[in-house]
C-alpha cells in the first residue's frame, strides 16, 4: 500500500487536474487520501504540494501571487495544475 506522502502526491495531481483551471487546497487532498484525520495529514500535504511545484507539476498560489516552492510561507495556499510545463 503506498504512504501517505505517496497518496497524497496522487491525490493532489489528480484533483488539479480535474479542478483545472481552477484551483484546489492542499485540504482537499488530504481529505481525499483520509476523510477522518485529514487534519494531521495537512503539514505533509503543503510538503507534496511545493515538492511538485518545484518539479513544475503545479502551481502554489497565495491571494493570487504565485509562491515560490523553496521560500517561507504560511496561510492559505492554493494549488493549480500546471497546463504547460516551462
Amino acid at each position: 500500500m503506498p504512504d501517505a506522502r505517496d497518496r497524497l502526491r496522487t491525490a493532489i495531481l489528480t484533483l488539479a487536474d480535474q479542478r483545472a483551471p481552477k484551483s484546489i487546497c492542499p485540504s482537499d487532498a488530504a481529505r481525499a487520501v483520509d476523510a477522518e484525520t485529514w487534519r494531521a495529514l495537512m503539514d505533509t500535504a503543503r510538503d507534496v504540494a511545493r515538492e511538485l511545484a518545484r518539479a513544475g507539476d503545479v502551481v502554489i498560489t497565495q491571494k493570487g501571487a504565485v509562491l515560490d516552492p523553496d521560500a517561507p510561507w504560511r496561510g492559505p495556499v492554493r494549488i493549480t495544475a500546471r497546463i504547460e510545463k516551462p
